[in-house]
């Protein structure tokens, strides 16, 4: 079987001798053979597809970890999955393009309505938290999936009303900003002290009765271009209404609404809490 060598697997593969090394790393695109005096590394010539392949799928900004993934899977999967991080790839810039005409029209002194909002009243609440500071939504998600986690572990508390899980932004999360964030599940205030006792790593606090303006985006995933809009949509409509946001913090909150199935996804309200 034919094997070229890494200088000019390199130059026919189009990729650097830097890039290969850092693909074998990661055991994307590993040598055919590695000399074990000399470590010279060599390849087949059957690699130059997947070597091909590794190099259009980071034209289209796929992460290495999900491009790893995606060469395991069949072809059929791997274009579906391949899809999917197109069409996320193209809501976020359509969410950008939409914030871009958003400054540009409030620069210009222009009305820019974007997301229909409505207020609500929501009654005092007993919360299960978890309060963290994090850098950046990788890391939110990261901590929403370990505070899920209790809940699968250990039996989960009844839930009072709709609203299963609540994440709140006491502060801007950015590489410059770090939050805090809190995830809550509300509970019922009987059972309160006694599911307190079986989540000790949580925190219960009791919320205070409030009325909050919301934008609902049902199963929408919020990019961080659309976050922005929706709350600028918040922010213009609190203005109008010559109404204050509280210090309750801005929040994500996700509704289960029955049936519940594997496939289920929640909806999604953007709300604030207002004074």
């Amino acid at each position: 079987m034919e094997r070229l060598g890494i200088g000019e697997f390199s130059a026919r593969s189009r990729l650097s001798p830097k890039a290969l090394r850092l693909y074998q790393e990661l055991a994307l695109l590993e040598p055919a053979a590695v000399d074990p005096d000399t470590g010279y590394r060599s390849y087949e010539l059957a690699q130059l597809e997947q070597a091909h392949l590794i190099a259009l799928l980071r034209r289209i900004a796929l992460p290495l970890a999900e491009i790893k993934a995606i060469l395991t899977l069949e072809p059929a999967v791997a274009a579906r999955q391949i899809a999917a991080h197109w069409e996320r790839i193209e809501a976020e810039h359509d969410a950008r393009r939409n914030l871009a005409a958003y400054i540009v029209d409030l620069l210009s002194g222009r009305e820019h309505v974007m997301y229909e909002v409505a207020t609500r009243t929501l009654p005092e609440r007993s919360l299960l938290c978890q309060l963290r500071h994090v850098a950046d939504e990788k890391e939110t998600f990261a901590l929403g999936k370990k505070f899920l986690a209790i809940f699968k572990e250990r039996p989960q508390p009844r839930v009072a009303g709709a609203p299963f899980l609540i994440l709140i932004y006491y502060g801007e999360v950015s590489p410059d900003s770090d939050g805090p964030v809190e995830f809550c599940r509300p509970v019922s205030a009987e059972q309160a002290e006694e599911l307190a006792a079986l989540y000790p790593e949580l925190t219960l606090r009791s919320e205070p009765a409030h009325e909050e303006a919301f934008v609902h985006l049902g199963e929408t995933q919020l990019s961080g271009a659309q976050w922005q809009l929706v709350s600028e949509s918040l922010r213009d409509w609190s203005a109008a209404e010559g109404r204050l946001p509280s210090d309750l913090g801005v929040r994500l909150t996700y509704l289960a609404e029955p049936p519940i199935t594997p496939d289920s996804r929640p909806e999604i309200d953007f709300a604030v809490p207002l004074s």
